[in-house]
């Protein structure tokens, strides 16, 4: 439930008040009675500050999952022969094929 602050504007008394958003304001002041007590408006008890809610939140040890990158699908296709947990090492990729010059020789 928020708190309020309220002023009477006949006498001056001022007093924060925990309501429920949908009572109805009071109006009365407690001090004199008079019909003068009314709402304040006044800052917010908390503050939103840089790129999140709060500096703690959400925080992991890498860049933000929207900043991620996709992997391609060869280094995808490279790893799964190691998660499949047989044991075997994934096979070397092949030696680019000399140029035909040096194949010659």
């Amino acid at each position: 439930m928020p708190i309020y602050a309220y002023k009477c504007s006949a006498c001056g008394f001022a007093k924060d008040v925990l309501q429920k958003i949908s009572d109805t304001p009071l109006t009365q002041c407690p001090e004199c009675s008079a019909e003068a007590f009314s709402k304040q408006l006044t800052a917010p008890g908390f503050q939103l500050k840089g790129t999140g809610w709060y500096a703690t939140d959400f925080k992991n040890s890498g860049s933000p999952k929207s900043d991620s990158k996709p992997a391609s699908a060869d280094a995808s296709a490279a790893a799964a022969p190691a998660a499949s947990g047989d044991g075997a090492a994934a096979p070397a990729a092949a030696p680019a094929p000399a140029p035909a010059s040096e194949a010659k020789a």
